[in-house]
């Protein structure tokens, strides 16, 4: 079973891309983040025509979320439950389901801003309320995954340049806390093959050439409990899908389960 993540950054501007991506990877379970379109726009027909069955939670604005699957959708849950609320609403940020043998859900942490900045103290409620909300599943006996863009960085080993960051969200110690407090809840870093270089850096920023120049950052990344964990046989950063015209500036994440 292959199991894929992506910040595909607006799947109405990346969707021939992502067709081909599903086609030519094989992969039988994709989390998306920042879809950027509202729930009616997102292209559930398309993928239909591709073999995919899909369930999302977007509103239309930078976020959104979604999961497609052809290997099977049920018991979906939109949001995170007692999430906090930005402004006037919870974003849509999150999105959990069964699919086939494995519980998974898809999310787009809140990027933090600047750490003086109310969303950065958000960020630090939403990651809480995403602790709370997978406890009982990452204690369970069933494979169990939280994929997403995390817009942290787990260690300084996951920047290009650390001192570069020093004082700026993505690497501050309060922020990694949050992960290490939702791996105690029984999860573990899937750690991926980078394929070129010797990091497996999953965003690069569109400015100053930095994905030719590999100053890139680990942000997107898969936790699993210990079934999902013993399951998997390989898993990569498909960097070859951040480049070229009109790609995402995040790259897939892919697993490969023996399921």
């Amino acid at each position: 079973m292959r199991i894929a993540t992506w910040n595909v950054n607006s799947i109405t501007a990346r969707l021939p891309r992502l067709l081909a991506w599903l086609e030519s990877s094989g992969t039988d379970v994709l989390c998306l983040q920042e879809t950027k379109c509202t729930a009616e726009q997102f292209p559930a027909d398309a993928l239909r025509e591709a073999g995919y069955e899909s369930a999302v939670n977007a509103n239309g604005r930078w976020n959104g979320v979604a999961l497609i699957s052809r290997a099977g959708l049920s018991d979906i849950t939109l949001g995170l439950p007692d999430g906090p609320v930005y402004e006037t609403a919870q974003e849509p940020r999150a999105i959990s389901a069964t699919c086939g043998p494995v519980r998974l859900w898809s999310v787009y942490v809140p990027n933090g801003r600047e750490v003086a900045h109310e969303h950065y103290a958000y960020k630090l409620r939403w990651l809480e309320a995403l602790r709370k909300a997978v406890a009982a599943d990452a204690a369970g006996p069933a494979p169990f995954a939280v994929l997403g863009d995390f817009n942290v960085a787990p260690t300084d080993e996951d920047v290009w340049d650390p001192a570069l960051f020093e004082g700026a969200t993505h690497v501050t110690p309060a922020e990694r806390e949050a992960l290490a407090a939702l791996r105690a809840e029984g999860l573990s870093d899937v750690m991926p093959r980078p394929l070129k270089y010797d990091r497996p850096y999953t965003f690069w920023d569109y400015r100053e050439l930095r994905f030719p120049k590999n100053k890139g950052m680990r942000i997107d990344l898969v936790y699993g409990n210990a079934p999902f964990t013993a399951a998997v046989k390989d898993s990569y950063v498909d960097r070859e899908e951040r480049k070229g015209k009109g790609a995402s500036d995040h790259a897939p994440v892919v697993v490969d389960l023996d399921l």
